[in-house]
């Protein structure tokens, strides 16, 4: 299917348009789901449209690590069974849910929202760091874990956060090194990323 494609409805041609702009999906496959969308009840398309409008307009973001939630403190945080002095800190809401998928973690977490990357003019101020500073000062948190991906700009971002934590009392570790180096932390397969977790040792300055 070529990008001058000819429909002959404009409403179709919308719907695929619309469905291309998604990640990892073409043309071919954004026509699948539109036919496919035009084959199910007004009733369930109805309702697949009102869920992704009631997650734009209704999402929330937690007041404490920035997780994704549905209220002001996400279910995570609110959990009174997880050991809220171990705090790991991660780039954004999909390593939240791939350490989670592990089973292997219990404690809280703090999202970053990105690395430091000045190629992309993405500095400290851009990111939650402020917000973790100030959950260490409050001497509720043993150990934070540093859990970036192995990236440049994930071990930038681990060295200045490292310094900026340094001066509490707080163990300060890094995941094992189980993950490729240069890899992104949301592709590692659950076992290992798991046992990256469990494994993990004291951050050290190379």
């Amino acid at each position: 299917m070529t990008n001058d494609t000819q429909f002959s409805s404009i409403l179709l041609g919308n719907a695929v348009k619309e469905f291309s702009k998604l990640p990892g999906i073409g043309k071919r496959t954004a026509l699948r789901l539109a036919l496919h969308l035009l084959r199910q009840s007004k009733e369930d398309v109805e309702n697949f449209g009102n869920t992704f409008i009631a997650l734009r307009n209704e999402i929330q973001y937690c007041n404490v690590c920035h997780n994704i939630s549905d209220t002001e403190v996400c279910q995570i945080c609110s959990d009174t069974r997880r050991d809220a002095t171990t705090v790991c800190v991660v780039e954004n809401i999909n390593d939240v849910l791939s350490i989670e998928n592990t089973q292997q973690y219990k404690g809280l977490y703090h999202v970053l929202g990105g690395v430091i990357s000045p190629m992309d003019g993405i500095g400290p101020a851009d990111l939650a760091i402020d917000q973790l500073i100030q959950r260490a000062e409050t001497g509720n948190i043993k150990e934070i874990i540093l859990a970036l991906s192995p990236t440049m700009e994930g071990d930038t971002t681990n060295f200045y956060l490292y310094k900026k934590l340094a001066k509490f009392a707080i163990e300060i570790s890094t995941i094992a090194k189980g993950i490729s180096i240069g890899n992104e932390l949301e592709y590692a397969d659950e076992i290992t990323l798991g046992r990256s977790i469990i494994n993990r040792t004291p951050y050290k300055i190379n």
